[in-house]
């Protein structure tokens, strides 16, 4: 009997490597590199094209296993039905006004959201523009670059020790209520869903839509969600009336 060559000794042939498609996401609107970058290092195909026109993104949505969207693109039933491999829709952001839910159910798709992803930039907003208007600062700068010094006239006033109506107290309308708490601002809050000892918790005193005698706020932002057949944006009656686009 020959001896076997050691080279050979159990000699296998490796098998040819295959190539797994990695699952494609669709992103039709900007977001930022680090969303990006987050999706292709979990092995995704991130395939961005934002801008496109409805039947572009029909077209553009075959084969893909996710489609994410912000606030400004529609995806209806002729998006779903043209993505048939769709597995899930992600909207970059809160509200789903732009999304049909319900075609996207019925079709076994998945849709989910980010409720959280802006509540903080919304409440510092709604912080600055109250301060802009107390201390009328678009005014006043509309004032200086037409070349007028009218300081008395802009002066403003202080929020501290003056009342706030907040209509809602979700996610943004804590926020907002803790950091104008800071400035020494009495805060009144009308939100049916939240109890007594919460509010207190919060340094907040709760008035029913009802009340027609009570300390009449400042100012009242509305942090409520634009929903039909909700309670909405109605604030108590003594309250003067917000504005009529709210928090989303």
């Amino acid at each position: 009997m020959r001896p076997v060559p050691w080279g050979t000794l159990g000699a296998v042939t490796p098998p040819e490597p295959t190539t797994v498609a990695r699952p494609r996401v669709l992103v039709a609107e900007t977001l930022a590199a680090s969303g990006l970058n987050h999706m292709r290092a979990h092995g995704l195909e991130v395939d961005v094209r934002t801008g496109l026109s409805p039947e572009a993104l029909r077209e553009a949505v075959a084969g893909a296993a996710a489609l994410v969207v912000r606030s400004a693109t529609q995806v209806d039933a002729a998006v779903l039905d043209a993505g048939s491999d769709l597995v899930l829709v992600g909207r970059a952001g809160i509200g789903l006004d732009n999304v049909d839910v319900e075609a996207a159910t019925q079709r076994g798709v998945m849709v989910v959201n980010a409720p959280q992803s802006n509540v903080l930039s919304a409440a510092e907003h709604t912080v600055a523009l109250l301060l802009a208007q107390a201390r009328n600062v678009p005014q006043a700068d509309a004032d200086l670059k037409a070349g007028a010094w009218n300081r008395t006239r802009w002066e403003g006033v202080e929020l501290h020790g003056k009342t706030l109506g907040v209509v809602g107290l979700g996610r943004v309308g804590v926020l907002v209520a803790q950091r104008l708490l800071a400035f020494g601002m009495h805060l009144l809050a009308y939100d049916p869903y939240v109890s007594a000892d919460r509010a207190r918790q919060l340094g907040v005193t709760l008035v029913a839509r009802s009340t027609t005698s009570c300390a009449r706020p400042t100012s009242s932002p509305c942090t409520c969600p634009r929903r039909p057949r909700r309670w909405g944006c109605s604030p108590p009656s003594c309250w003067p009336r917000p504005s009529p686009r709210c928090a989303s």
